[in-house]
């Protein structure tokens, strides 16, 4: 990457200042996000503000935090300098380049970033698993509740999904309340001949992250049915306490064959509208595939999110640990919220992501998205487009300014209160 000095600043070649970034400069304005009200937040324009006009959105899994000031220059000086043709193969390089040192230095990964191939969005390298991996006629099993694209994009392609509801766990004697794996009936569908695994880490809608010891028993599972894994790590950097994300290809060489892994900068910089995700190929057999018969998808990766990608890894780490501060604010305030004024809902604070996964039917509310849409003005996704076990549940998204995130609880629990429901 090229320096210049600038009167005394060090200027890289996205056209912003290094030198902030090295004095520790992040660009993140708490204070300018928690002045942000709902009107501000339609005239920006996302379909979560604009889709359900005067409704809270908290239903499209995006940060209303505004862009990292390393990603905001990269991205004027890229229009500046017309930068917007089809994307080139000095910024595919690029991207896998930023993405590796990313792994490095967050996960402690070491992957060969010739193996690290750019892709529109984490559901077009899904595609390709599906197409390529799986294919027509076989089955693939969902951990429910999941993401919703991930139970209905696998029929496009005639594959069937076997849903696999994950289990609650709850043993207030030992201060056990989480979620696992139903790892029995994950077994009973690799036994029925099911070949291929949806693993979100961590865990949308619920949260979850799971442990070393987890990923080795599923790992386990997929050696011995021969099972593929399409691994979705997009929330990785969003995990909570003394949480920990472990990339799954990274733990050995069986894991690193198993997996299929996908992730993006798109959650975690809010940046999913300039359309550049990750696909890591740890399975020589798939990049080899991939450069035959899935190159194409690369094409349709946006230039102007490969420069927004390389930004945010190379230099928006210090804005996105001061977001993760104010972060860490936000699902404190919603654990303590569910904690007290909905302690009859239930609620199992989440581990990762800034997702949580709340379930109503203990108030006998059959659809609690449309209950809060009529009755609150808040608009959440429908549990039941997660599976079949979301029936009663709703997927919140937290990531708002902190005075709207009080109006949303504000807003629900004077709802439940008008109809006795608390």
């Amino acid at each position: 990457m090229s320096m210049v000095m600038n009167d005394d600043v060090l200027i890289d070649d996205y056209g912003h200042d290094r030198g902030e970034h090295d004095r520790g400069f992040s660009g993140f304005d708490a204070a300018a996000i928690d002045r942000q009200s709902m009107a501000d937040l339609e005239t920006v324009g996302s379909d979560k503000w604009t889709r359900f006009p005067g409704c809270i959105g908290a239903f499209i899994a995006e940060m209303d935090f505004g862009l990292a000031p390393c990603v905001q220059q990269a991205v004027a000086d890229a229009t500046t300098r017309g930068c917007l043709g089809y994307i080139p193969d000095p910024w595919k390089h690029r991207v896998a380049e930023s993405c590796a040192r990313w792994q490095r230095e967050r996960y402690g990964w070491d992957v060969d970033p010739a193996c690290i191939r750019p892709v529109p969005d984490i559901l077009e390298a899904l595609e390709v698993f599906l197409r390529e991996i799986v294919g027509a006629g076989n089955s693939i099993v969902v951990p429910t509740p999941a993401y919703m694209p991930f139970l209905s994009v696998p029929r496009l392609y005639n594959i069937d999904v076997i849903e696999v509801p994950m289990l609650r766990v709850s043993e207030p004697r030992h201060c056990i309340d989480g979620w696992m794996f139903d790892f029995d009936g994950l077994e009973r569908a690799f036994a029925s001949g099911c070949r291929a695994l949806m693993l979100c880490n961590p865990h949308n809608p619920i949260g979850k992250v799971l442990t070393r010891d987890e990923l080795l028993r599923i790992s386990a599972l997929a050696e011995r049915y021969d099972v593929r894994i399409f691994n979705d790590e997009i929330h990785a950097p969003f995990t909570y306490d003394d949480h920990e994300h472990v990339p799954f290809a990274a733990l050995n060489e069986t894991t690193a064959r198993q997996a299929f892994t996908a992730t993006s900068a798109s959650k975690s910089f809010n940046i999913a509208g300039t359309k550049c995700a990750q696909v890591i190929l740890t399975n020589p057999d798939d990049l080899d595939m991939w450069m035959d018969r899935a190159e194409w998808s690369e094409h349709q990766t946006a230039t102007i999110g490969a420069i927004a990608t390389t930004a945010a890894y190379e230099h928006g780490g210090a804005w996105f640990d001061d977001m993760r501060a104010y972060l860490d604010e936000s699902v404190a305030y919603v654990n303590e919220q569910m904690r007290t004024r909905l302690q009859r809902v239930g609620y199992v604070p989440p581990q990762g992501t800034y997702i949580a996964w709340l379930d109503f039917s203990p108030l006998g509310i059959e659809n609690p998205a449309d209950y809060f849409y009529k009755n609150a003005h808040v608009a959440l996704t429908d549990g039941r487009e997660c599976g079949e076990c979301g029936a009663g549940c709703v997927r919140m998204n937290f990531a708002m300014p902190h005075p709207l995130l009080r109006e949303y609880f504000d807003r629900m629990v004077e709802a439940l209160d008008a109809d006795g429901l608390l």
